[in-house]
């Protein structure tokens, strides 16, 4: 007999914040049942989620001729979780000059991810 083993998660893929359950067969490492969604949305987070969960990087990187030293940017797509450290700590070696317009490309294919780095907002060049 194989033994079962659920996980518990919060779904954020819509407002209802549905209580999931993902029942996994530990032998076969095979997800067994999805339960507590009320939406195909809240199954398929459930799913990624416990399978490959993966989060939307938010950081800031160094910017010079610029009204503030630090520009926000964030990832295009969600990056894999166990990847966030590493993509965070490969950003603090850049360094950027002003202007910067929001959606800018930052950072093309960061780390191999297939995730690019975009600027969060405009930041328009200062003369100093």
């Amino acid at each position: 007999m194989s033994e079962i083993q659920t996980t518990h998660y919060l779904c954020i893929g819509c407002p209802l914040g549905c209580r999931l359950e993902v029942a996994e067969d530990l032998e076969q490492h095979a997800i067994v049942e999805v339960r507590g969604f009320s939406c195909r949305r809240g199954r398929d987070y459930a799913i990624q989620e416990h399978t490959a969960p993966r989060r939307i990087v938010t950081t800031t990187v160094a910017i010079e001729r610029a009204r503030w030293a630090r520009l926000p940017v964030r990832s295009s797509a969600p990056a894999p979780k166990a990847a966030v450290s590493e993509i965070c700590a490969a950003l603090r070696s850049v360094h950027l000059s002003a202007p910067v317009k929001m959606g800018d490309i930052i950072v093309r294919n960061v780390l191999g991810y297939d995730v690019d780095i975009i600027a969060a907002r405009d930041m328009p060049e200062v003369q100093t």
